[in-house]
Order: structure tokens, then C-alpha cells, then sequence
């Protein structure tokens, strides 16, 4: 079985340009390993939604590392396995233009699972938002806080491995830099 790094981010605005907190999950050995959650600070404005929805606004991550800073403790982390998020492309796509708006280079690609795709094949006629998946499979979630949705994310991985489904045929490549021919 490979190493899984779920993750998730929250977002100060709907840009989603930034992050403003992220939190991680490791799978290893089939069972949740370490994780990690930290506040960012996104060094922006936060729209009045993404902080109903979240609970964080300025005041919140006033004291948080920015991406930059943040970026040297969890890319470690975030090399060390195979992307895992729940709409993948969504969290995929703000850490790239988190990267990209800090001139900060990673890799030219990264192999990735999307837990929204793989429940859509092997879950088919309910729906696949984060809250249903969990209530469904009984897993505790505090919606929209990054830790726990990380959390939530690597179980329901883990829920789809359990129950067969081979998730070898479900990986993708996400391209966090294009090649110039």
C-alpha cells in the first residue's frame, strides 16, 4: 500500500488565491499516521462567505505563518506521499497559485486521488459532498475546519480501500508547472 497525504484548505476569499489554514493526514501501512493543522496568514482580505463558513478572518491568522514561511516546514510532508483531497482539483488549485503567487518552485507535477471522483464510481446515486460521505460512513467532522476535513478525507480513502476499490486506476496527474517545449 502506498503513503497517502490527504489534505485540505480553507480560503480567506473567493479568489482562492490563498489559503488562510491547511491541514493534513497521512495514511501509511492502511491506518492514519501523523497530521498536521496550522492557521495561514494569507496576507489578504477575507470575503464576508469564506468566514461564515470557516470561522477565520483576519483577526484569526493575524499571528500565523504566511505560505512562504509555512511552505518550508510541510513540503517535507507533502513530497513524502500521494495527494489526497476531497474535490482535489479545488485544493490543488490554490496550492499551486499559493506557489506560484510566492515565486516558490516544487515539483513539475504531482500523482493525486480525488475522494469526490473515486465515491462518484463506487458510491453511485448519493450525493458526495464531505458532511454526507462522513455521515454515511460514521466519521466525525467539524465541516470547513481544514484538520478535521483532512481527517475526514484520509477515513473516507481508507473506507473506499476497505470496502475493494482499487484506487491504483483512479490516480491522476496534477501539473503544478508547464514544460516549455
Amino acid at each position: 500500500m502506498s503513503r497517502y497525504i490527504a489534505f485540505d484548505v480553507e480560503t480567506p476569499n473567493r479568489l482562492s488565491d490563498r489559503m488562510s489554514s491547511i491541514g493534513i493526514t497521512v495514511i501509511e501501512n492502511g491506518a492514519i499516521g501523523e497530521s498536521f493543522y496550522s492557521l495561514v496568514n494569507p496576507e489578504t482580505h477575507f470575503d464576508y462567505f469564506n468566514t461564515q463558513l470557516t470561522g477565520l478572518d483576519a483577526k484569526a491568522v493575524s499571528g500565523a505563518p504566511t505560505f512562504p514561511e509555512l511552505w518550508r516546514d510541510i513540503e517535507p510532508l507533502m513530497s513524502s506521499g500521494i495527494l489526497v483531497a476531497h474535490n482535489a482539483v479545488f485544493d490543488l488549485g490554490v496550492l499551486k497559485k499559493c506557489l506560484e503567487g510566492y515565486g516558490i518552485s516544487w515539483k513539475n507535477s504531482a500523482k493525486y486521488l480525488c475522494t469526490v471522483q473515486i465515491g462518484r464510481r463506487v458510491l453511485p446515486g448519493i450525493s458526495h459532498k464531505l458532511n454526507v460521505l462522513s455521515d454515511y460512513y460514521k466519521i466525525p467532522l467539524n465541516h470547513h475546519n481544514a484538520a478535521s476535513d483532512s481527517e475526514a478525507c484520509a477515513r473516507i480513502l481508507l473506507k473506499y480501500i476497505e470496502a475493494g476499490t482499487d484506487v491504483n486506476s483512479f490516480f491522476k496527474t496534477y501539473k503544478f508547472k508547464i514544460i516549455q517545449l
